[in-house]
């Protein structure tokens, strides 16, 4: 008896555990964390919201931040976490081994984040602001961008989604070199007492030790020097996702390696708690009529905007093209033009990583008011992509799932 009632009790975890682990899970809760992030900004509770946003947490004098930054800086690096055990798992084993097969999409992420920022160059030039607002468009949310597709284009090929992927994860690489140099400040100590903890969890890794209550007070560790060091600390965890074991020993399967445990034991977190925790505390921008008669005069808000959804369109639809055209990649012979098109709109959700660099970018202060306008930039150009890019993708996945019937009651007739 005690053994069943154990087994109910455990079900429902699981099924929630199971439940988050979907990729459009994530993307649903980003997106439903950002609309409540606004819808509360803007009622009664405006001024509770920000009180919470500024309240500090931790101890005086070792680490303390208010909730909005332990938002970003704690809880999104479990995210990047997740990140970076992806990056190692498709970099040994996955689309990534295989420069050739990896080139077109690269090469697409490549002009996904040359082209936007070159927009909100352009649209910035000779305004203060051109030096600060460039990174913000140039990432894609990965969470965001794969549910979309999900939701909209389940008739289509698989190799779509592949193509969305390895992008993403290329970008991921590109928005992380930003973060890491753009926003650093560095400390030479604690960078070193981070080096020696990373080294000593490569160790641990060659030694084959693969106990969790080694390495989750040693990543805090690290965690905690990189901080210290002046360098954003989520760089600090994909760092040891990217050294995490991937490649199987002789007898084990890849589905038990480190890497692939971790991340199937961290994914429901960050898709369930921070991810969400970080878009709710970070998306909350005031909307009314003041603040949009400024949004649409401010040309760093307008820049998000079109780097977002023209830069990225141009810019992922141009680097395939050009792939292609040079012989560097090839586009899958069950894809079409139309479709990377439509990939490459749905690129222009942002969220989770522009919203971070737009808080990097305007730290507060003089530059909160600016840093609001920027946060609106990304949630109105992110919404348009995903709104624009899926559109075409459900109406794309119609006409493939109309030709499949077809063919399939001709087949059923001969």
């Amino acid at each position: 008896m005690p053994k069943r009632i154990s087994q109910k009790v455990r079900k429902p975890q699981e099924e929630l555990l199971r439940f988050l682990r979907i990729e459009t899970t994530g993307g649903i809760l980003l997106l439903v964390a950002a609309v409540l992030a606004v819808i509360v900004a803007n009622s009664p509770w405006g001024e509770l919201y920000s009180d919470v946003q500024a309240t500090y947490l931790g101890i005086d004098g070792i680490l303390k931040m208010n909730v909005q930054h332990w938002a970003s800086d704690f809880l999104l690096a479990f995210f990047f976490l997740v990140v970076g055990l992806e990056l190692k798992r498709e970099l040994v084993v996955g689309q990534l081994r295989d420069p050739k097969k990896a080139m077109l999409p690269v090469i697409a992420a490549a002009g996904g984040i040359i082209v936007p920022a070159l927009v909100a160059v352009a649209i910035t030039w000779g305004t203060d602001d051109v030096g600060k607002v460039w990174p913000v468009p140039v990432a894609t949310d990965i969470a965001f961008a794969l549910a979309v597709l999900a939701v909209c284009a389940r008739s289509l090929p698989s190799s779509l989604r592949i193509f969305l992927l390895t992008l993403a994860i290329a970008d991921d690489i590109g928005a992380i070199a930003m973060i890491a140099f753009l926003y650093s400040n560095i400390e030479l100590w604690p960078l070193v007492a981070f080096v020696v903890t990373l080294a000593l969890w490569i160790f641990l890794q060659r030694r084959r030790i693969n106990s969790v209550w080694i390495y989750i007070p040693l990543g805090l560790l690290g965690w905690y020097f990189l901080h210290e060091a002046g360098v954003h600390a989520t760089i600090a965890a994909v760092l040891f996702g990217l050294a995490t074991r991937v490649k199987p020993d002789k007898g084990e399967d890849t589905e038990h390696t480190p890497c692939v445990k971790a991340e199937h034991a961290l994914q429901p977190f960050s898709a369930g708690i921070a991810v969400p925790v970080f878009a709710f505390f970070s998306a909350g921008v005031a909307v009314n009529a003041d603040t949009m008669q400024e949004f649409s005069s401010n040309n760093a808000a307008l820049a998000v905007v079109a780097g977002l959804f023209f830069g990225k369109f141009v810019g992922v639809t141009g680097g395939a093209w050009l792939a292609a055209k040079f012989k560097l990649g090839s586009l899958s012979d069950d894809l079409k033009w139309t479709d990377i098109s439509a990939v490459a709109i749905l690129c222009g959700c942002g969220f989770t990583v522009a919203l971070l660099i737009a808080e990097l970018a305007y730290p507060g202060g003089d530059l909160a008011q600016q840093q609001e306008l920027v946060k609106t930039g990304v949630l109105v150009g992110s919404t348009i992509s995903a709104i624009v890019g899926g559109s075409i993708l459900a109406l794309r996945s119609r006409v493939v799932g109309r030709q499949k019937q077809a063919n399939e009651t001709e087949e059923t007739a001969t």
